[in-house]
């Protein structure tokens, strides 16, 4: 019997078990579990009504939040307490057991050696990644120029002067921002690009299969590295290689002091959002019925769509070779004014290939992460198939998220398809990676 269906059989029965001792517990323990979630309730109440407030009403409003979250956790813990954390210890064994269930490893088409690549790398980006990993000297190791960067520099301008010089393989350590300028002349030039997780988070080396915890092993990326294409996105000609957002985070990110402060920043730009007098997004955008609409708290426009929402695998991207833009909208999408139309969900996701937002503004924007201002019309675009990426063979190479199912029905059925030893891709919607053949992650790999 495989790793995968090991995995499967075990995720399946923890997670029947734990939702049937959870079902149980609830029963015996019937009507304290609708009293503590009526203290949720009432406690999410509070705590919302409190952060769209200042001063003795945003403490009010927490402090009425806190308690009634302290009456839930007193509620629920009752005298079952061993139960319920045999429910909690099921269900999160459980999901690890799907993780690795639905772990894949992709077959990169092998491809030779660039001749003469180079490693940009920012020795501040990561609480100094670099410097700690000695990826200037693993690099010299595997023939690869490192160059590092310090102020004053362009990095663009460095990038095209090492291409001028010879260079015919671009990588880049650092943060997602970096990656970006050093992908994009990569796509432009028809160069491979490799991306090393010497960044703080590293989303765009998670979403491309790249293991973040090798950020040495990445190198080998141009040694023994195998290549795919994937998509680039931009905004006015600016290309991101992650994520856009527009409204309550990228006008938080705009203040003085975000940085040393970031959630009291935060907390203290959503009563000017979303607060009783607060403006709003004040934008314009056309939704996928073809109406337009002009109030909400945050847009968020990405290179391809993420997976939000879900207990497993949210805040990746399942695919970045779809050719999509995913477009998340959070707040109300109508606005005053706007023929009568029905209310719509408050949370809306559609992909398309070209997004557009008017303003009569500069616009406060946060591209992978960093502050900038965008002149109106915010035009949004795919670049599809781009970009030639490399990754080192021992790396996954998809994304964790990139056979997971949508729902738990679908997960369950694809579980289970899994155990019987067969491919659980036709129970999961759509098809993740249909070109590039896959196999289960093993211990070996």
């Amino acid at each position: 019997m495989s790793m995968r269906q090991t995995a499967a059989i075990g995720a399946l029965l923890l997670g029947f078990a734990g939702f049937g001792l959870a079902v149980v517990v609830a029963v015996q323990e019937f009507p304290r579990g609708l009293i503590a979630l009526a203290c949720l309730v009432l406690a999410s109440a509070a705590a919302w009504y409190g952060v769209l407030r200042r001063g003795p009403l945003r403490v009010a409003g927490l402090s009425v939040g806190a308690l009634g979250l302290a009456a839930a956790i007193l509620l629920l813990v009752g005298d079952r307490l061993l139960e319920q954390l045999l429910v909690v210890a099921a269900l999160v064994l459980g999901g690890a057991c799907a993780r690795v269930a639905f772990g894949v490893r992709v077959h990169l088409p092998q491809v030779p050696a660039p001749r003469r690549p180079v490693l940009f790398f920012n020795p501040k980006s990561g609480g100094g990644k670099a410097e700690r990993f000695a990826l200037a000297d693993e690099a010299r190791a595997r023939g690869i120029e490192p160059i590092e960067l310090g102020p004053p520099w362009d990095l663009e301008q460095l990038v095209r002067d090492a291409v001028a010089g010879g260079a015919d393989g671009l990588a880049m350590a650092g943060g997602d921002g970096s990656q970006a300028v050093v992908a994009e002349i990569a796509a432009e030039l028809d160069l491979p690009y490799a991306c090393v997780p010497a960044g703080t988070r590293n989303h765009f080396a998670l979403d491309l299969g790249v293991d973040r915890d090798d950020v040495v092993g990445a190198l080998d990326a141009f040694v023994d590295g195998g290549e795919r294409r994937v998509d680039l996105a931009d905004v006015n000609g600016r290309v991101f290689v992650n994520n856009v957002s527009l409204g309550l985070y990228a006008d938080a990110v705009q203040r003085e002091g975000y940085r040393d402060a970031k959630l009291r920043t935060i907390l203290d730009t959503v009563p000017d959002m979303l607060g009783p007098d607060g403006t709003g997004l004040d934008l314009r955008w056309t939704g996928p019925g073809g109406h337009e609409h002009g109030s909400g708290a945050a847009i968020l426009v990405s290179n391809n769509r993420y997976r939000l929402g879900h207990a497993v695998g949210s805040g990746t991207r399942p695919r970045i070779d779809d050719g999509r833009l995913g477009i998340t909208i959070a707040g109300a999408p109508v606005g005053p004014g706007e023929g009568g139309r029905r209310p719509q969900r408050p949370w809306r996701e559609w992909t398309a290939p070209v997004f557009e937002v008017e303003a009569d503004h500069p616009v406060p924007a946060g591209i992978d992460g960093e502050a900038v201002q965008l002149e109106p019309p915010l035009r949004f675009h795919i670049r599809p198939g781009v970009l030639r990426v490399r990754i080192a063979h021992r790396h996954p190479g998809a994304s964790p998220s990139a056979m997971l199912p949508e729902g738990v029905g679908q997960s369950a059925r694809a579980l289970a398809r899994i155990a019987a030893g067969r491919d659980p891709v036709p129970a999961a919607t759509g098809e993740p990676l249909p070109s590039l053949p896959t196999e289960p992650m093993t211990k070996e790999s």
